[in-house]
């Protein structure tokens, strides 16, 4: 069975909206348990029970929001040697571009060193329901890869 972590962090409603249609598409993969968190909800023992982890925060000025850093801050260095390569996935609500947000969590990722396991998706501006069939595609995508020894 497949363990799938879906961390986010959230103020507007639009970073919870996306993490709920990851989950949900790796909900529907046969031989999937999926744990839904806010990012000062989640911890060490999340992170490293999981097989994969799914990460979603807004874009605050260019940089992932402070709960995401949070939630990195306090596992980083209990998970280390424990994560090896776990596969991740990041989706992000941006109101800019995303490319600052984004940057910042795989240059934290490759620290503990997590492994990035498809391309992200950000939404820029309002959340469209084609933003939420993608979140949804990259919850499959990486529960299909783990279940599959791919990932």
């Amino acid at each position: 069975m497949a363990k799938i972590l879906v961390v986010y962090h959230t103020q507007t409603g639009n970073t919870e909206k996306m993490a709920r249609r990851v989950a949900r598409g790796a909900a529907g993969m046969e031989d999937t348990e999926v744990t839904l968190k806010k990012a000062f909800d989640a911890g060490v023992e999340d992170l490293v029970g999981c097989d994969g982890v799914a990460v979603g925060t807004p874009e605050n000025f260019g940089y992932m929001s402070g709960g995401m850093k949070d939630f990195f801050d306090r596992t980083f260095y209990p998970a280390q040697g424990r994560v090896f390569k776990k596969p991740f996935v990041v989706f992000i609500s941006a109101g800019n571009d995303g490319t600052g947000a984004l940057n910042s969590i795989e240059r934290i990722a490759r620290g503990y060193p997590l492994r990035l396991v498809s391309a992200p998706v950000i939404a820029r501006g309002e959340v469209k329901e084609e933003d939420l069939e993608k979140c949804e595609e990259l919850g499959k995508i990486l529960a299909a890869g783990i279940d599959a020894g791919i990932f």
